[in-house]
């Protein structure tokens, strides 16, 4: 169990795009040595979250519009860019889905990889390419030295998603943002670069916020887990709370979905329906137009994050009564 100050902490996070909400009031803290899971559907604000925290959004129109993100005794959200260019990379570092659209298709790996030794690490010539080899090492890719003038289009899936691993290990980040890590490749590889991960935090003393949709992911790899819908944390918990004791209706509805989850000879539930539109979210629980527990007070009434047990917190108005 991890038990250290948070090395992250999120606090009341509001981001928008123009006129939609995508990060609504979210509050959660890592710690050092752990990875915590964000888990929800696509398009519940789960990237916008990461982008947030590393101010990295690629449009004029996004701000964070309330919060905080506190970060090794800064406020994130408080920081000019000058500032921000010391953190993201350095001691924020972020793994993107999709390693092809990641990585410059023009410039070799080895080169790409140097980028961030050179500029955070002041290692140049020699010394920097024998960190670049190292790196390379460090994340499984064979042959290192050899493959250093290659370009991205020259590696498979899963040695590009492991080029995009070690150059965000290569300034040494205490916190490595990894969103949708292993989306794009197929189940082997995906178990491989999960193992990598957690190899690396036990050797490293990283923290990781893994983002992703697949529950079995979190299952996997996750300390503690917050489950996110249409811009709101739903519920927050220790991973083992949230799996044997699920307390809001949308988790649960994950939960059911999940083959290793319900089990031999059980029929699977998927989840109809589909996540609101966020720049005009229903009234009351977000959630409730899909939920089969929602009642006239759940489409009147807006819930907030309540304790149910030490650790585990809900955003459900029935969930005492329910028993999830």
């Amino acid at each position: 169990m991890i038990v250290s100050s948070p090395l992250l902490q999120v606090a009341d996070l509001v981001t928008r795009f123009g006129a939609v909400t995508a990060v609504d009031n979210v509050s959660f803290d890592i710690r050092p040595g752990e990875i915590f899971g964000l888990v929800g559907e696509s398009g519940c604000g789960k990237s916008a979250t990461c982008r947030s925290l590393i101010r990295l959004f690629g449009g004029a129109s996004a701000e964070i519009a309330g919060g905080s993100i506190l970060f090794q005794g800064s406020d994130l959200a408080q920081l000019d860019s000058r500032a921000m260019e010391d953190v993201r990379g350095n001691r924020i570092a972020m793994i993107f889905q999709d390693p092809m659209t990641a990585l410059n298709p023009t410039m070799r790996i080895g080169e790409q990889i140097a980028e961030g030794v050179r500029r955070h690490r002041g290692l140049k010539g020699e010394a920097a390419r024998r960190e670049v080899i190292t790196l390379l090492e460090s994340v499984g890719v064979t042959s290192a030295a050899s493959r250093l003038a290659a370009y991205p289009h020259e590696f498979s899936g899963g040695m590009r998603q492991r080029v995009l691993i070690a150059i965000a290990l290569a300034c040494r980040p205490r916190l490595l943002i990894a969103d949708e890590p292993t989306t794009a490749l197929d189940v082997t590889i995906q178990d491989q670069i999960l193992k990598l991960i957690l190899r690396l935090r036990d050797e490293t003393g990283l923290a990781v916020l893994m983002v992703t949709h697949d529950l079995g992911v979190v299952a996997q790899t996750c300390d503690r887990v917050a489950v996110m819908y249409a811009g709101r944390i739903v519920e927050r918990g220790d991973t083992r709370q949230i799996f044997s004791r699920p307390a809001h209706p949308y988790t649960r509805a994950l939960l059911d979905a999940l083959p290793a989850h319900t089990g031999r000879g059980t029929r699977l539930k998927p989840l109809g329906g589909e996540p609101p539109d966020l720049s005009a979210p229903p009234p009351g629980c977000r959630f409730h137009p899909r939920c089969d527990f929602a009642t006239a007070v759940c489409r009147a009434a807006e819930p907030s994050l309540q304790p149910i047990e030490t650790g585990h917190d809900t955003a459900c108005l029935r969930a005492g009564e329910l028993g999830l």
